[in-house]
């Protein structure tokens, strides 16, 4: 595979070491008591108990001790990013598929038409990709699947951050997922059938989201003939709650997996995948919070949903829900080799989560955001303590607060994308608590677009007017979202050329009679006083998730 001569992420970064308790993800399950982790230029040398010998050039380097566990990275198989600065829906009723709410009026007043206009508005382009970003790094993420941003060229490119994207990477170590979120035809299926085939790597495919006999039917849609379906072990289904126990068994048996949602399933359809069927058949899970309007902030706050309905109904351990958002993610993008596990020669993605007493799989679970000690990317400290910042090397930075305490986020990257250059968290979430107290307004304007002049002169650079959001959760372009490789020679870049709309062109007109001002959804759980209101005012969710996560909070 042709790779650009700059990967996304250059393997540069200082020696350092860390020291702590060690969860590992290897294929023993490994748990260090007393570890210590090596890592140099982007990868892991060595991971090993403190007793052990230093590897060669580490010998007098200092030791970083964390005070805390040490964990893989997490990783996000599914996650809609540029809606995360949304508030969540309060869900009317109880939905059977994802058409229904997604035409639902409330729906559009609370969720699609605020995040059209945000779409539409080029001078937030920059806060929201920051923002969302930034959301993810809070809560430990290391990977997930990528924002993309269209012009009225017809060129799409995804968003370029310290997060890794699922989705471009630039590195045949990390092969390019692809995305889509529309139902396949049964018409299409064979065509399907053939792109999965050519692809080989991983596909993330919405597949049957909600549980009535309408959602099913996109699953029954992949059937060519008796025995024959447009599935390969590059499938990966995302929701995949309508599926029975025969459905899964045919997915094991083409080598497919999927990712789990279940706060989403649950607050939308009051029910989620029959992840036990699934776990019986050997389907490979994942799991994944969906977006902020009707699922998890963050991984973390995944985990615990994931935990409380596993209790409820006897399926995973701790450690089996850890290794969905380490581990068996990263086999499922066939990233194993480089990421997923803290193993020597792998890349040094992790986090530290404080404290070494108890569980270790139940302590990722039961941590909050406040608990989040630090975030390595590459090798390279992201967020976390002040003290922790430092002793990694980070001497600029921007200070942000978690549960009232300092946290100091270093978001600098050789290869960071000019829209969110010289933009820090703070001024991203100001702008955008402005917009959205604006939303009606906002929406006028959009509906009379002004001339790049005047963008100009309200403080949006020329170059960042030639690109918006790409939202395909509201509008089908018709394209899958992936990877695209330059010609032969090229210097390329993950680009794509479609026949694309405006922004809600598809859709009418962009809606002012339908927004009102809104909140931007905070940073954290924990510095959102009124979140487990929200959450108890859910109809669909059970009174017991509902309990549970009080408790976790």
């Amino acid at each position: 595979m042709a790779t650009r001569s700059t990967p996304i992420d250059p393997l540069v970064s200082p020696r350092r070491v860390l020291a702590g308790r060690v969860v590992t993800m290897d294929a023993a399950f490994t748990v260090i008591p007393d570890g210590r982790v090596f890592m140099e230029n982007g990868v892991l040398t060595a991971v090993q108990p403190a007793e052990a010998p230093p590897p060669a050039g580490f010998e007098s380097v200092r030791v970083t001790q964390t005070r805390g566990t040490i964990y893989p990275g997490l990783v996000d198989l599914h996650n809609h990013l540029p809606y995360n600065v949304l508030p969540l829906w309060q869900v009317p009723r109880k939905y059977g598929n994802r058409g229904q709410w997604a035409s639902a009026a409330a729906y559009r007043t609370a969720v699609g038409a605020p995040m059209k206009v945000l779409g539409a508005t080029p001078e937030l382009l920059a806060s929201i990709c920051r923002y969302v970003e930034a959301k993810c790094l809070l809560g430990g993420t290391t990977t997930s699947q990528g924002i993309t941003l269209a012009n009225a060229a017809g060129i799409r490119r995804y968003f370029r951050g310290v997060v890794r994207n699922v989705e471009a990477t630039d590195e045949a170590a990390l092969p390019p997922a692809s995305t889509r979120v529309p139902d396949v035809a049964a018409r299409d299926a064979q065509a399907f059938l053939t792109r999965l085939k050519r692809q080989k790597t991983c596909y993330l495919l919405h597949l049957s989201e909600g549980l009535d006999a309408t959602a099913h039917r996109a699953f029954e849609a992949l059937q060519l003939a008796p025995g024959e379906w447009a599935i390969t072990p590059s499938l990966c289904g995302i929701h995949a709650a309508a599926l029975k126990a025969p459905d899964f068994e045919t997915l094991a048996a083409h080598g497919g997996s999927m990712v789990w949602s279940p706060f989403s399933n649950l607050l939308l359809y009051g029910g989620t995948a029959d992840v036990g069927a699934a776990k019986a058949a050997g389907v490979p899970i994942a799991l994944g919070p969906d977006w902020a309007p009707t699922g998890s902030r963050n991984q973390l706050g995944e985990l615990k949903v994931a935990w409380l309905w596993s209790e409820m109904h006897g399926l995973f351990s701790a450690r089996d829900l850890v290794a969905m958002v380490t581990r068996d993610a990263a086999r499922m993008l066939e990233w194993s080799g480089a990421l997923g596990s803290l193993e020597a020669g792998k890349r040094a993605d992790l986090m530290v989560v404080d404290g070494v007493q108890g569980d270790p799989y139940q302590q990722l679970i039961f941590a909050t955001e406040a608990d989040v000690r630090l975030v390595v990317i590459n090798g390279v400290a992201r967020v976390g303590m002040l003290s922790m910042m430092r002793a990694m090397g980070a001497s600029a930075g921007e200070r942000i607060k978690v549960g009232g305490e300092s946290r100091l986020a270093d978001l600098a990257h050789p290869q960071a994308d000019p829209l969110v250059q010289g933009l820090g968290i703070g001024a991203a979430h100001d702008k955008l608590v402005d917009a959205l107290g604006q939303l009606p307004a906002l929406a006028r304007r959009a509906e009379r677009p002004m001339p790049v002049s005047a963008l100009a002169r309200m403080g949006a650079a020329p170059e960042a007017n030639a690109w918006h959001l790409a939202l395909d959760e509201l509008v089908d372009t018709g394209v899958d979202l992936r990877h695209h490789l330059a010609p032969a020679g090229a210097e390329g870049r993950p680009l794509q050329r479609a026949l694309m709309r405006p922004v809600g062109a598809a859709a009418g007109p962009l809606p002012s009679a339908e927004v009102k001002k809104m909140p931007v959804d905070p940073l954290t759980v924990v510095d959102d006083p009124d979140y487990l209101d929200r959450i108890d005012a859910q109809p669909n969710l059970p009174q017991d998730i509902k309990d549970g996560l009080r408790a976790f909070w």
